[in-house]
């Protein structure tokens, strides 16, 4: 058994750690190909990809780093271990864009509900983890090490975000092109009032 295959026997009500249920295939026009998706948060979400092992990823149709795809944990152990540290998937998935005193900052701004002190103790007892230490840094030397060659999208992706595909093509756009807008402007005499 995997530990995903554990987290999910634990039947964690994942909203309390921004991890809920949802779509196993993501649907987004930038999920990859071969995306597992073991949680959402809005339109964000965590998965497996096929190629990289258990490396855990973000998927953010609306991210703010130049990326919609990126790692965050080299395996799902790791994962849970900064969910610990964190206390929500928020923190860590913003960890891309963020500077480390932006991290610091969020995860100072709030003290969890009991219940998501809850769901991590029984991750932390069900595991037998410890929160990850540094996981600004963590995150951040996963993302400066990763490879992105093997991840393959639908065309959907290449049409949206105008890039090229692996093989150097470029997506054919019909583009939006909306009908002329005719505006008439009338005159007005100042001296007659008409």
């Amino acid at each position: 058994m995997t530990d995903f295959q554990k987290y999910e026997k634990l039947n964690i009500d994942g909203s309390w750690i921004n991890l809920e249920k949802g779509d196993a295939k993501g649907g987004c026009f930038c999920t990859p190909k071969g995306a597992k998706v073991i949680g959402w948060e809005n339109g964000i979400h965590y998965c497996f990809i096929r190629g990289y092992g258990e490396t855990v990823f973000a998927v953010n149709p609306e991210s703010c780093a130049e990326e919609n795809v990126y790692p965050l944990a080299a395996n799902f152990r790791d994962f849970l271990r900064l969910l610990l540290a964190c206390g929500t998937t928020t923190a860590m998935e913003q960890i891309v864009w963020w500077s480390e005193a932006q991290f610091q900052a969020f995860l100072a701004e709030e003290a969890p509900p009991p219940e998501r002190t809850a769901v991590l103790a029984q991750i932390r007892e069900a595991f037998q983890l410890q929160p990850m230490e540094n996981p600004f840094q963590y995150v951040k030397a996963l993302q400066a090490g990763f490879d992105r060659g093997k991840l393959r999208y639908t065309d959907e992706y290449y049409e949206v975000t105008g890039r090229a595909r692996p093989d150097g093509s470029h997506p054919e756009s019909g583009g939006f092109e909306f009908p002329p807008v005719l505006f008439t402007f009338f005159r007005r005499d100042q001296d007659s009032g008409t």
